[in-house]
């Protein structure tokens, strides 16, 4: 009689894209909000570091969920494709919650991880170490109100998407052997470098909602207001979702039409389209 082996439970393809996004989220934020934190509350590193680590962590969650889920790893990414028709509304909110966790979930590892070296910098939990997990207008320092951040954050994730998707589009020239996730990593470092200023380019609402939970979860009572008082956490979650978009379009707009006709990604798929993200 032959022997039977032992089959493996199958698991709805759904389920393991948005654990792919969870897990390349959360490793993206690891090395972001890390990086804030070592510099804020240790003076190990600069805004350069900062810039180089975001970039680092996009490449990095790329590389984890791309084969999977297709590495959106960004609200804004997901929103942007299925208003273009190139993924599935159905599979919106499932990506926009898993990637959100897994957030979540790192901020709240680094915010454990950093507990004395934040305690003792900011004892209070105040604005003064905020900007470790979410962002504020002018970096909590300079003259930059919502609406100015607003439109920062309009203008950034519309150059993200508009370069995701030069990088992506297979009738391009797109980068070749894999090399996708590094130009993604490097475009977040020269957002960061070049557009870091006004609203500390979140460009990724679940990159700020996430942290932003997590730090008023651990003390942080003034986690949903900026410097001036104003509630703000809803700025890094609709300009990015509006940017993206914006971007996207734009992309189609001015090159997309113009290339030449090749193989397309199908309309609403079955398996995610490798789109990558973001910071």
């Amino acid at each position: 009689m032959a022997e039977r082996t032992a089959e493996r439970p199958r698991i709805p393809a759904l389920a393991g894209e948005l654990a792919a996004e969870f897990a390349g989220t959360m490793i993206l934020i690891l090395f972001g909000v890390g990086v804030v934190a070592q510099v804020a509350g240790a003076g190990i590193g600069d805004h350069d570091s900062i810039a180089w680590a975001w970039g680092l962590g996009v490449t990095l969650g790329v590389y984890v969920a791309a084969r999977i889920s297709g590495a959106h790893l960004n609200p804004a990414v997901t929103v942007a494709l299925a208003v273009f028709r190139e993924f599935a509304w159905r599979r919106t909110a499932p990506y926009i919650a898993a990637q959100t966790a897994g957030a979540f979930v790192a901020a709240m590892i680094v915010r454990w991880n950093y507990s004395e070296v934040l305690a003792k910098v900011d004892p209070g939990h105040t604005i003064k170490t905020q900007g470790v997990f979410s962002t504020l207008p002018g970096n909590g320092t300079l003259p930059v109100g919502t609406w100015g951040a607003f439109r920062d954050q309009v203008i950034g994730t519309a150059i993200l998407l508009f370069v995701i998707k030069a990088l992506t589009d297979v009738r391009n020239s797109p980068p070749l052997a894999n090399l996708a996730p590094l130009m993604i990593g490097l475009l977040v470092v020269a957002i960061g470098m070049a557009f870091g200023t006004d609203a500390g380019y979140a460009i990724n609402p679940a990159r700020d909602f996430g942290p932003r939970l997590a730090s008023f979860l651990t003390g942080y009572g003034s986690a949903w207001r900026d410097q001036h008082g104003e509630l703000y956490f809803w700025v890094p979650i609709a300009g990015p979702l509006i940017g993206g978009v914006l971007g996207a379009g734009l992309y189609k707009a001015l090159v997309g039409r113009f290339l030449p006709a090749g193989e397309q990604p199908p309309q609403e798929t079955a398996e995610p389209e490798p789109q990558y993200e973001t910071a």
